[in-house]
């Protein structure tokens, strides 16, 4: 199984969403985090970023050995597994290289959450069309959205995650309204958040601003998550 996670503007949490996602799958007996964005490592509080990774796999071209993709493996948790992004840039790959990338996660038995950050280039892309089901998340505000409606990919995405910071407007039902895509979930931007975040221990603490709206997301697309994973 492979969940894609996306968005079409920078800076709107989709890595968050990912490893909250991540955490909530690797309790419920293990998940695979693959990181094409770059922020896992430093998310997760991690000590360093891994030199190779994803990039440098999808660089090689489609005919890269599968099982380079176990050499880049690192282990995050207890569960989950991570594939870092490395150090090269994803945009110089090939689309091809990105489906052969897509099937290969798909096709494994452990369940995947793939970051794609703002899926800005051909191989990212292709990744997301082969995906089991693909999510975009969108912060409430009109720049947001305006990108959105202009990428193919919302039509195909199974629904959005709706980023909700205080003092916006816009809600669930004017988001589903705009992309015509049901909002599966909400995470709430709280200072509880930030603080874990900023602090390095989402691993260790996971708030339940993050895990709650995780879980739902994952039951709406058929993934478990177990009802004791919180913080």
């Amino acid at each position: 199984m492979l969940l894609a996670l996306w968005s079409p503007k920078g800076g709107s949490g989709t890595s968050v969403v990912a490893a909250s996602c991540s955490l909530v799958l690797a309790a419920s007996g293990g998940a695979r985090l693959a990181d094409l964005d770059g922020d896992q490592p430093a998310l997760l509080g991690l000590a360093s970023d891994p030199a190779l990774g994803l990039a440098d796999w999808l660089l090689a071209g489609p005919d890269a050995p599968s099982d380079a993709l176990a050499r880049l493996t690192v282990d995050a948790a207890p569960g989950l597994s991570l594939l870092p992004a490395g150090k090269a840039d994803p945009r110089d790959a090939a689309a091809e290289a990105g489906a052969s990338l897509g099937v290969l996660l798909r096709d494994d038995p452990v369940p995947t959450i793939a970051d794609l950050g703002r899926a800005g280039a051909a191989a990212l892309e292709a990744v997301i069309e082969v995906a089991d089901a693909s999510v975009v998340v969108v912060r409430g505000c009109y720049l947001a959205l305006r990108r959105a409606v202009r990428r193919s990919l919302v039509a195909q995405a199974a629904g959005a995650v709706l980023i909700d910071e205080p003092g916006r407007s816009l809600a669930e039902r004017e988001v589903a309204d705009v992309l015509g895509v049901p909002v599966l979930a909400t995470f709430q931007l709280r200072p509880a958040v930030a603080r874990t975040i900023d602090a390095g221990v989402l691993l260790a603490r996971p708030p339940d601003a993050l895990t709650r709206p995780a879980r739902k997301l994952l039951g709406r697309l058929g993934l478990p998550g177990r009802e004791g994973v919180a913080a």
